[in-house]
């Protein structure tokens, strides 16, 4: 059989949604298309940002307000919506590394439409409990520290890998359990749902992040943990923050060796 869809067109059909409902069907879509094996492995330009909708508003990562307390409603969809907004990134996320970065094996594009996949369905799931709380997605201010995180890492594959899947997304790793807990504790047991399968998802995807680095440091011939330690000190604008969740992140191919230091604190 063949087809004149192209790797490029998938993206495209993806980046270029705003609508954010839309943009997590086009996703879902895009990687039933690719499971089909008949998408040719062409890439085209790729544009610095993704369609976005009108909300919502985007603001400074230190002017976003405090979360309220779990034991209410309105801070049980604070958090919510927050992590609707960046499962909503994370669909770009995954399709922007398949769009920006040629000539990698097919098993490389396979696992990051995987993860656009599941972002997508993270996303919706979250939608779905904030519309049953009496709010939707964009209802509330949200930063764009993530989409940041990504222009700054555009002209390198290896940066990329070292800061999106091995810093910010395995931090999803060391605090979801606690929020987990957190809406057990308040009887939210219907939020507690989504988030174990966010969570159990996450490690997988933190895993492709893992394998993919190691297999890029391999083609360049560098030594992966000093590599990983340099580009975040050089590419990462935040910070490492302890405690780190060892037993995920170790299933996830990501050992305690890589961020040892910046546990003990001795971070240079």
């Amino acid at each position: 059989m063949t087809t004149d869809v192209t790797l490029d067109d998938l993206a495209r059909s993806v980046l270029h949604e705003s609508d954010p409902i839309s943009k997590a069907r086009a996703s879902q879509d895009a990687a039933a298309v690719w499971r089909c094996g008949i998408v040719s492995v062409e890439h085209g330009p790729v544009e610095d940002r993704p369609a976005r909708p009108d909300h919502p508003e985007l603001e400074a990562p230190q002017a976003m307000p405090r979360r309220r307390a779990l034991t209410t409603p309105a801070g049980r969809v604070a958090l919510l919506h927050a992590l609707a907004h960046i499962e909503f990134n994370a669909i770009d996320l995954a399709w922007d590394i398949t769009a920006r970065f040629p000539g990698q094996p097919d098993a490389f594009y396979t696992d990051w439409i995987a993860v656009g996949d599941d972002e997508a369905r993270h996303f919706l799931l979250l939608h779905d409990r904030l519309t049953a709380l009496g709010s939707h997605y964009g209802a509330l201010p949200a930063h764009d520290g993530l989409w940041q995180a990504a222009q700054d890492t555009s002209d390198d594959l290896l940066a990329r890998l070292a800061i999106v899947p091995l810093v910010l997304e395995a931090r999803g790793l060391d605090v979801t359990p606690a929020m987990i807990e957190r809406l057990r504790q308040v009887g939210d047991e219907d939020s507690v749902a989504v988030l174990e399968v966010i969570y159990r998802d996450e490690v997988d995807h933190v895993a492709s992040g893992s394998r993919w680095f190691n297999h890029v440091c391999h083609t360049r011939g560098l030594e992966p943990e000093d590599t990983w330690r340099q580009l975040v000190r050089d590419r990462f604008k935040g910070k490492l923050k302890p405690p780190f969740n060892d037993q995920a992140r170790s299933k996830a191919g990501l050992m305690p060796s890589f961020y040892a230091e910046w546990d003990t604190g001795t971070i240079r």
